[in-house]
């Protein structure tokens, strides 16, 4: 079914615009301080997608024992094959939500 595609791939993309910003609230103002911003919401949204798809393949009736038959780092290196691949959705989203925090900061200057 076509919103069994669409549904992730949305929440992918909102997660992807909602990450840096959460993380933009605690995090200091500054240019070091959002490339490190940058470089935690990417292994954040790796993460995310990356335990979205082990939820959709047991969603989808794969029980965790067959997933991970061939070895827990031949599944962790499959998801995170699937999470890069992911980044495709939501990496554009998450660099143009990272490009914009500088506007609303404070105290740093550009």
């Amino acid at each position: 079914m076509w919103w069994g595609l669409v549904l992730p791939a949305l929440g992918l993309g909102l997660a992807g615009w909602a990450v840096p910003l959460l993380l933009a609230r605690v995090w200091p103002e500054g240019v070091g301080p959002l490339i490190w911003l940058g470089l935690t919401a990417t292994v954040l949204m790796l993460a995310l997608s990356m335990v979205l798809f082990l939820g959709l393949y047991m969603a989808h009736g794969v029980p965790l024992a067959t997933l991970a038959r061939p070895g827990p780092g031949a599944l962790a290196l499959h998801l995170l094959r699937l999470g890069i691949g992911a980044g495709l959705i939501w990496g554009p989203v998450l660099v143009l939500t990272i490009a914009s925090l500088p506007r609303r900061w404070r105290r740093a200057t550009w």
